[in-house]
C-alpha cells in the first residue's frame, strides 16, 4: 500500500469513527460529525474513489442540516413554549440523511478499496505457462 493510499484510508476510517462517536449526542456531536464527514469526503476525493460525488453531497447535506439545527436551537427550538411548530424540524432533515449517506459511502468505499487490492494481487499467467 502506497503512502497516498494509506493516508486516504486513514482519513476515511478516522472520519467514520468521528461520525459514530458524534452520533451518541446528535446536537453536540454534530461538531464531531461534520468534520468526520469532511474527512471521509476528503479521503474519497484524494483517492479518486468513484463514490466521491456521493460523499461530497453527503457532506453538503450534513453541513446544511447542522447549520439549520443550530439556527433553530438559537431561536428556541420547536414545540412547547417556543412558539415554533414541530414542522420546523423538517429543515434539519438533511443532517440525518447526509449522515446515513456518509455511512453507506464509507462502507462502500472500504469495500471498493478491498476489491481493488484483491485485483492487484491476482496475477494471471500467460497461456501455456500454468503452474
Amino acid at each position: 500500500m502506497h503512502g497516498r493510499e494509506r493516508w486516504t484510508r486513514v482519513l476515511v476510517i478516522v472520519g467514520l469513527i468521528a461520525m459514530l462517536i458524534g452520533a451518541i449526542d446528535p446536537l453536540e456531536g454534530s461538531l464531531v460529525i461534520l468534520p468526520g464527514s469532511g474527512m471521509v469526503a476528503l479521503g474519497a476525493l484524494l483517492s479518486r474513489s468513484r463514490l466521491r460525488k456521493l460523499l461530497c453531497w453527503a457532506l453538503g447535506l450534513v453541513a446544511i442540516g447542522v447549520g439549520a439545527m443550530f439556527v433553530l436551537s438559537g431561536f428556541g427550538g420547536t414545540g412547547g413554549s417556543s412558539g415554533h411548530s414541530n414542522w420546523w424540524l423538517l429543515v434539519v432533515l438533511p443532517y440525518p440523511v447526509g449522515w446515513i449517506m456518509s455511512l453507506i459511502g464509507v462502507f462502500l468505499n472500504l469495500r471498493e478499496r478491498r476489491v481493488k487490492r484483491a485485483e492487484k494481487s491476482v496475477t494471471v499467467s500467460p497461456p501455456g505457462e500454468e503452474g
